[in-house]
């Protein structure tokens, strides 16, 4: 909510018109194939069913149509992975439910999204809460 209070005086400035829909993103009441683009940042880690959540992104997208995203995941270091298997249950609960160990790639390619950009990074901070996946999603045309 503090970003889109942010954000209102560009929003209203756009050429581009921008809708936000405020959902738990796993039923988007918008009809089939109505979107260019989505946007998350840091929901799918967050989210109860990341696969549904995909599954309504992917529906509402035009085929061509862009999944842009930034979300907290699995890391490639088994030391790493042990700790957020580990301190996962406690970040839930502090955390808004948020996962660390969910492996973003596979949950898109599931969906049917094809990845066209990806990098998966550790950012600042202690490892196992510091790991990302960014990246952009197409729907097949």
């Amino acid at each position: 909510m503090v970003g889109r209070k942010l954000a209102a005086k560009r929003i209203a400035a756009s050429k581009v018109p921008i809708d936000f829909v405020g959902l738990d993103g796993q039923q988007i009441p918008l009809p089939n194939a109505s979107c260019d683009t989505a946007l998350s940042t840091y929901t799918l880690c967050t989210i109860p069913d990341p696969g549904r959540a995909l599954a309504e992104v992917f529906r509402v997208l035009k085929p061509g149509g862009t999944f842009h995203f930034v979300e907290h995941g699995l890391a490639p270091d088994a030391e790493v992975v042990r700790k957020q298997h580990k301190y996962e249950p406690l970040n839930k609960r502090l955390a808004g439910g948020c996962h660390l160990t969910r492996e973003h790639w596979a949950l898109l390619e599931a969906a049917g999204f094809e990845l066209d950009r990806r990098t998966a990074e550790y950012g600042k901070g202690p490892k196992p809460y510091a790991f990302h996946y960014i990246g952009m999603a197409r729907k097949p045309a």
